[in-house]
């Protein structure tokens, strides 16, 4: 217990800290959109870029893996999605961003700083998958069900070409594509180069945890609704038993793959849950008290996935 907490402490502990700051002293919201920037478009994707490239290009070509946590995360989203139809009374809108909130990990700013601590270097490829895909879903979801519900002014082929946009300029997967094929052709970067890119590296954990931490403690906290209980339960404990006991079913996948793929899976709903509402004008309020509340139980949660993976008691 004693080594789970030495890694969980310091992760959360960045959170709790960026939250304390953003409660405690009144800045402007405005320069944490300096941070988020360096963080979304030039450190995580430094750390993604060097770490996928340095590796072997036949661990990236790994289509099973991808298909089975893809897939796991629909599945989430589609029970998600359901309880929010029951909740809401039919509302789409409403129902697409409860979707979202009880399949969509913070993969982005939480998951590399989580799954690198606790597994090393060897968590990096699984991690970069995940990313990557799990964003096209929600990107590819988002737009589509939106549209359904007519809170989307677009025509079909703006709404396919918005999907396309966001997809392949999100910083994140241009970064993924660009490592794969930068190990595809054994690319190497100029050392200058490279020890830029690990000097961005080493700041892309501790900068978009801190940064979480403060974007949360400056969202507002609406009404908490009673179908909140329900969906963060599929979300920090559904979401990674079943894609524990999906790859364990298949078989044939590295431990240290499946382990990245529990804690990727356990993780809180991310930030951008809120953001989609805000840009849709849907579920914007409720949406706020989802991450807020998600992040403040996956304490609990995320520390006893680490701990079950690292004492052999889910056996990976």
């Amino acid at each position: 217990m004693q080594d789970v907490v030495t890694l969980a402490l310091p992760f959360f502990g960045l959170i709790l800290l960026g939250f304390g700051a953003g409660k405690l002293r009144n800045l402007p919201e405005a320069g944490l959109s300096w941070m988020n920037f360096f963080v979304v478009y030039l450190a995580l994707p430094a750390l993604f870029f060097r770490l996928l490239s340095e590796t072997p290009f036949e661990q990236l070509a790994n289509v099973s893996f991808v298909a089975a946590t893809t897939f796991t995360t629909y599945i989430v989203f589609a029970i998600s999605f359901c309880i929010g139809v029951l909740a809401t009374r039919g509302n789409i809108g409403e129902s697409t961003i409860l979707g979202i909130a009880g399949a969509y990990s913070n993969v982005g700013y939480m998951g590399p700083g989580l799954t690198l601590a606790v597994l090393g270097e060897q968590a990096t490829v699984p991690t970069a998958l995940i990313l990557a895909f799990d964003n096209a879903l929600m990107f590819i979801l988002a737009p589509l069900l939106m549209a359904l519900a007519g809170t989307e002014n677009d025509s079909f082929l703006g709404t396919l070409k918005q999907i396309g946009t966001r997809i392949f300029t999100h910083p994140f997967i241009l970064a993924t594509i660009a490592g794969v094929m930068a190990a595809a052709f054994e690319f190497r970067p100029p050392q200058a180069v490279d020890t830029l890119l690990r000097y961005l590296s080493n700041a892309a954990a501790p900068c978009a945890l801190f940064a979480m931490g403060v974007s949360i403690a400056l969202r507002p906290v609406g009404r908490i609704p009673l179908e909140l209980p329900v969906v963060l339960a599929i979300k920090l404990v559904l979401h990674p038993v079943l894609i524990f006991l999906l790859l364990s079913f298949l078989g044939g996948f590295d431990p240290s793959w499946v382990a990245t793929a529990v804690l990727m899976s356990c993780l809180p709903p991310a930030t951008n849950v809120f953001v989609i509402a805000q840009q849709y004008g849907t579920y914007v309020q409720r949406a706020s008290s989802f991450v807020l509340i998600g992040t403040a139980i996956s304490i609990v949660t995320v520390t006893f996935f680490i701990w079950a993976i690292t004492t052999g008691l889910l056996p990976t």
